[in-house]
């Protein structure tokens, strides 16, 4: 681009140079992703991902997932603070691979702004970045676009998609589960990256801003970006031990609906309320909202983000492994193969023509 086009190309509202220093920002938290299986390092034209592993399988299954981190973006711009959301970006794309018995391998992202500030893009990229570390997950690529008279001047959404592996033989899903199988919660760190359009409205409506405080939530903005947990690691480190049966990650649709996806037709859950307490975050908006808890359960995790169909015999020690590192797990339920007791059941979500759930009881105080 010669110097006058790219003259032109700033009147217009892009800022080639900008990105270039944005991208001059990012690569050391993007290159300390690598490892051997990366070729050609950042900024080609697509990423190399060495792939010889996958001779060793007897017939190797490529997983693929895509998302965004929805409107929780907003939070974050007015708060100017960008660093955690792009862990929620790799929690809502990376942690669907993994579902299904996948560990994931490689990942982009796509970051539209309507003016590229590089310290702000850089915050966002290292925050996926060090997710991606966490999650042993290659940040191969990813493109960064300015879109002036699109979006506003500090205005940004990200996307990101990943790839990942499994043995066809070792695949995870409704196929393995049976009669009596455990249903296992693991707990949530908060909102996680759903249900933001109504948080916003609530507070909207309350005319409660993001810099407030609440006694419950402290400062309410930064209570609401607490980025989403990340279950990818210690799932890979359980599925060797066998016991797992399949995995539902709780995001857009709730409990009920992500778990009836990965359930066998003709099978049903009873998911008891009384096993666990939702957290303050969901308690104080439930209630700003005027609102009850049940209410918000197509929406919101309510304190859970992932759910596990297990063994009966395995799963004490998997609920043990779990909270050793760090993860709140617990029995919530367990599988029944037969005819639907009543009414009132979740099927049938996202397309997935699958087993029933539901919420029954009353939440632990």
């Amino acid at each position: 681009m010669t110097e006058d086009s790219s003259a032109s190309y700033r009147a217009a509202g892009v800022d080639t140079a900008a990105g270039d220093l944005a991208v001059e920002l990012m690569k050391a938290a993007v290159s300390k992703t690598h490892g051997p299986e990366v070729f050609g390092g950042v900024g080609g034209f697509a990423g190399l991902f060495d792939v010889s592993f996958l001779k060793s399988f007897d017939r190797p299954l490529l997983a693929t997932s895509t998302d965004g981190v929805g409107t929780k973006v907003a939070i974050a711009q007015a708060l100017d603070k960008h660093d955690t959301i792009g862990q929620d970006l790799v929690g809502m794309v990376v942690d669907d691979i993994v579902v299904v018995g996948a560990r994931p391998l490689l990942m982009t992202d796509y970051i539209a702004c309507g003016r590229v500030v590089p310290a702000r893009i850089a915050d966002i990229v290292a925050g996926i970045a060090r997710a991606c570390s966490e999650t042993g997950t290659a940040l191969v690529g990813g493109e960064t676009a300015e879109h002036p008279g699109l979006l506003g001047p500090d205005d940004y959404d990200v996307a990101g998609a990943a790839v990942g592996a499994v043995e066809a033989g070792n695949l995870l899903g409704a196929h393995l589960v049976a009669e009596g199988d455990v249903v296992v919660a693991l707990g949530s760190s908060g909102l996680h990256s759903n249900g933001f359009s109504l948080v916003r409205h609530i507070l909207s409506t309350r005319g409660i801003g993001y810099t407030d405080t609440s006694a419950e939530l402290g400062n309410v903005g930064e209570a609401l970006l607490e980025p989403t947990r990340l279950y990818t690691t210690p799932l890979l480190d359980l599925l060797p031990s066998g016991g797992i049966h399949a995995i539902s990650h709780v995001t857009g649709g709730g409990i009920a609906a992500n778990l009836a996806r990965v359930l066998p037709k003709g099978s049903w859950v009873e998911l008891e309320r009384s096993t666990w307490s939702p957290p303050a975050v969901f308690r104080v908006l439930s209630e700003w909202g005027g609102s009850t808890l049940e209410s918000a359960e197509g929406t919101w995790n309510l304190g859970v983000g992932m759910i596990l169909v297990v063994a009966p015999d395995a799963a004490a020690q998997i609920i043990s492994r779990l909270k050793a590192g760090g993860i709140p797990s617990w029995e919530a339920g367990r599988v029944v193969v037969g005819t639907l007791p009543e009414a009132h059941f979740e099927q049938g979500a996202k397309g997935v023509d699958g087993g029933a759930v539901r919420l029954t009881g009353a939440y632990k105080d």
